[in-house]
This record gives structure tokens, C-alpha cells and sequence, in this order.
């Protein structure tokens, strides 16, 4: 009989040990899951923060013009940039100084 409680023993020993590491090994898989997520939501705010800058500096660096390349200089122009107005203006003034 001693045989028997030994054998048990060993059978409940293994079993917990077996269902502590699939504990610890599942809440590690978890964890670099939600690390991974994380990271993946980061990187797509980052892309898309760098389009938005790129869109933007396009915009900036190329102000609407019209057909025939001039700037709307209309106020009343649904079309009308008052920014790119404003830089034509300034560097207007620039190359008169």
C-alpha cells in the first residue's frame, strides 16, 4: 500500500505542477500579446501622425493656385488661402528690400 501513496503522490505532484506552469506559460503568452498590441496601435498613430505632416507640408509648400498659376488673392474665393496670400506677400515684400 505504501507503494500506492508514494505513486500518488508523484501523480498529484506532477498534475499541480502542470497546472501552475500552463498558469504562468498562459498569462506570459498574454502579457507579450498585449505588449504586441500595443506596439502595433503605436506604430499606426506614428504612421499616421507622419502623413498628416507630409499632407500638411504639401499643402504648406504649394499654395492653391489657379488655373494659370496665379494665387487667389479674393477674399470672397471659396478657394482663397489666406496663409499662402500671405507667404507670396511677405516674400513679395522681401524681394522689394
Amino acid at each position: 500500500m505504501s507503494a500506492s501513496k508514494g505513486v500518488n503522490v508523484l501523480r498529484y505532484s506532477a498534475l499541480f505542477i502542470g497546472v501552475f506552469y500552463g498558469f504562468f506559460h498562459q498569462s506570459t503568452l498574454t502579457a507579450q500579446s498585449r505588449v504586441a498590441k500595443i506596439d502595433r496601435e503605436y506604430e499606426r498613430k506614428e504612421n499616421l501622425i507622419a502623413q498628416a505632416k507630409a499632407a500638411w507640408s504639401q499643402k504648406a509648400l504649394s499654395p492653391e493656385k489657379t488655373a494659370a498659376g496665379e494665387i487667389i488673392t479674393d477674399p470672397n474665393d471659396s478657394r482663397f488661402d489666406l496663409e499662402a496670400y500671405l507667404a507670396v506677400a511677405m516674400a513679395d515684400g522681401a524681394k522689394k528690400d
